[in-house]
């Protein structure tokens, strides 16, 4: 066995091989670019080697500079994580030169299955079902235009060298193959260095389901199941799970046996991924081939109990697999949430700057559930602009899907995350919604679910007349802690009020606050409006409110029940406001004022600000780096045209008009970086 790794990556897949090289007694190198210097994956490791400046291509993905690296840390094999260097078979050949382990597939296996067009027509010669397409390469937008109409639109513009959703474009029409074809280019160059383009048939709605595979140096191959992955935006995987809640068995057993067939017939060894998209009539059909770890690996060891990262160090250092395809089984349900530093708010785009607060769940393991969460980062910590905007992988673990479920939004609640905009409260709604509750799912999920972007969600009544009457209960609390402190001052030694207004999404409810109970419950009646109670109002039975929250505290569990009623509980996430406070909980975002009767009377006569009039500009909605302007001052421009294209976290982005108009004055250039509003033109 191996004394001494390098992880060639950084981030959250960086700190997951480091746990289980530890756990192994192996010691451990990490590597890191100016931006990393105090990033967790360095203070993990056992050593850590600098690689260069920020920009990944002259760090993370420089060989000479890894290969440098290894020498000076004298480890004796290299695991690459994803992503990176982690399919460049140049680099596991380099290190094969270098007397170095490469902990994953055989070089042969990296070339044949990296290159997309190579890797179709490998499967379909190992009689893996293909998808219809243009495997050769295509030189020009033009080419590709008379490719598309051939195969028939929709089509998908992909690198071949592609992975992540990089380089990868839906076009429906001639003009979106031209564009798509030129911004792939351009991804693919910019992140994989090769620019190289392919053209396939895009089936409609399809499901994203891949299958693990294992094979070690002695010719044994198995797979351990699939991976449903639809949920999915900009073909970049949102949350995954395993099993599938699709798949039959005998459709599972097909679809495996097929994946271990392909992986036979390029000679391969390690872990690795086959991708499958399957239509609703489960005809399912060869995507990809992944030669390296998946982000979502830890799904399926959740359901099988295998640490994928320990098989692939120990069949690299020519150990047999300890178990056959008969031995495999499948135990419960899991669920993976990528949480990403990205806006839904804003269309999903990119979110930089310093992580205020981050608090994960806690990590659990029972025999009913599990929560697991994979990162690479902590409090005070960057989200920087140069790499992927993950923050964390955070996993549940259930029984069953509806337990899987269960956890998973429980972990969510508890999930705390400030200073950048993050897609938590999505991930929120997802485990909410009917559509992923009763498994219907698609690769398309995010634009049928939410065509007019993700705006959050408002409650049901019942819940808002609920977080009403806890925020009651805490703004009694908030004013006792005043009274405490100021004691003194005849202002504060009078009574609380017991009748506040709740304000919230809009609507008002009227609370009344009985004494605190023994064991802190607090008996409350509730009714809409600002008004006195009616007589059947007035009667009616009591709600106990126990509320375990003290001012300063960022999480609140709210448990209300009166007789017969049962229990209803709320962990909701609570900020201070001037009048009140801001409850986060389930994807709504409210604003709760909390006042007194005649407070929210006056308040209600207030007239409310509108925002400033942005209508003229075309402001950057994410910060990046202004790759092209497409047209100039004194131009006439109609509703779609492309005006300009920013680039973030390696993906670019184009901006469109949003109507006809003409451009009065162009205020950046290419090249320029640009912070979040930042103005790029004005209208007329």
């Amino acid at each position: 066995m191996f004394g001494k790794i390098l992880i060639a990556n950084r981030g959250e897949i960086a700190c997951r091989v480091m746990k289980t090289a530890r756990r192994m007694g192996i010691r451990t190198v990490a590597v890191y670019s100016d931006a990393d210097r105090d990033a967790l994956h360095v203070r993990m490791a056992d050593e850590a080697v600098h690689v260069g400046p920020s920009p990944a291509a002259q760090s993370y993905i420089a060989i000479d500079r890894i290969l440098d690296a290894v020498r000076k840390s004298g480890a004796e094999a290299v695991h690459p994580g994803y992503g990176f260097l982690s399919e460049r078979a140049e680099f596991a050949r380099a290190l094969d030169d270098a007397g170095v382990v490469f902990i994953g597939p055989p070089v042969a296996a990296i070339e044949a299955m990296g290159d997309k067009i190579t890797s179709k027509k490998l499967a379909a010669e190992a009689g893996v079902s293909t998808v219809p397409g243009f495997m050769g390469l295509i030189h020009d937008a033009e080419e590709a235009v008379r490719i598309a109409r051939q195969i028939g639109h929709p089509v998908m513009i992909k690198a071949s060298a592609g992975g992540g959703g990089k380089g990868m474009r839906i076009a429906r029409s001639d003009a979106e193959v031209r564009e798509g074809f030129q911004s792939s280019r351009n991804e693919a160059a910019a992140s994989f260095g090769d620019d190289r383009i392919f053209i396939e048939k895009f089936i409609e709605s399809p499901r994203h389901i891949e299958i693990q595979v294992l094979g070690d140096r002695h010719g044994n191959i198995i797979h351990l199941g699939e991976r449903e992955c639809s949920i999915q935006r900009r073909n970049q995987k949102v949350i995954e799970e395993a099993p599938s809640p699709f798949l039959d068995p005998e459709t599972r057993a097909a679809m495996g046996a097929q994946a271990v067939a392909l992986a036979r017939a390029v000679g391969y060894h390690s872990a690795g991924t086959v991708e499958f998209i399957v239509d609703r009539d489960r005809n399912f059909y060869f995507l990809e081939m992944n030669t390296r770890l998946q982000v979502e690996h830890p799904v399926t060891e959740l359901v099988t109990g295998l640490d994928l990262v320990e098989l692939m160090i120990r069949v690299a250092a020519g150990e047999a697999l300890p178990f056959g395809q008969e031995d495999v089984r499948l135990d419960g349900w899991a669920i993976e949430c990528r949480l990403y530093a990205e806006d839904p708010y804003r269309n999903f785009l990119p979110s930089t700057g310093r992580l205020v607060r981050y608090r994960p769940p806690e990590e659990i393991r029972t025999p009913r559930a599990v929560i697991r969460n994979d990162t690479g980062v902590e409090e005070g910590g960057e989200i920087s602009m140069f790499y992927d905007p993950m923050i964390a992988k955070l996993c549940s673990w259930g029984p069953d899907r509806a337990a899987a479920i269960a956890v998973m939004r429980g972990a969510l609640d508890a999930f705390e995350v400030e200073g950048i905009g993050h897609n938590l409260p999505f991930c929120q709604v997802v485990m909410d919604h009917p559509r992923f509750v009763a498994g219907d799912l698609s690769t398309a999920f995010i634009a049928e679910e939410f065509p007019d972007g993700f705006a959050g969600v408002v409650p049901p009544p019942a819940v808002l007349a609920d977080l009403a009457r806890g925020a009651a209960v805490m703004r009694r609390a908030v004013v006792a802690r005043e009274r405490a402190i100021s004691g003194r001052m005849a202002h504060h030694t009078a009574p609380a009020p017991d009748r506040w207004v709740v304000t919230l999404a809009g609507q008002a409810f009227t609370v009344d606050l009985g004494e605190e109970e023994p064991g802190g419950a607090v008996l409350t009646r509730s009714w809409p409006g600002n008004r006195p109670p009616t007589a059947e109002e007035a009667a009616a039975e009591p709600v106990h409110v126990a509320v375990d929250w003290l001012p300063g505290r960022s999480l609140a569990r709210i448990a209300l029940g009166g007789a017969g009623d049962g229990t209803r509980d709320y962990l909701v996430k609570v900020g201070l406001m001037t009048e009140g406070f801001r409850l986060r909980w389930r994807g709504a975002d409210l604003a709760a004022m909390v006042r007194t009767p005649r407070a929210a009377e006056l308040a209600a006569l207030m007239p409310e600000r509108t925002p400033p009039d942005t209508s003229r500009l075309l402001l950057c909605p994410m910060p990046g780096i202004l790759v092209s302007i497409a047209v100039e001052a004194g131009q006439e421009v109609e509703e779609g045209q492309p005006l300009a294209t920013v680039e973030a976290m390696k993906m670019e982005n184009i901006l469109r008009a949003e109507r006809r108009g003409r451009v009065a004055r162009i205020n950046a250039a290419p090249g320029d970086s640009l912070a979040v509003d930042a103005v790029i033109m004005e209208f007329e």
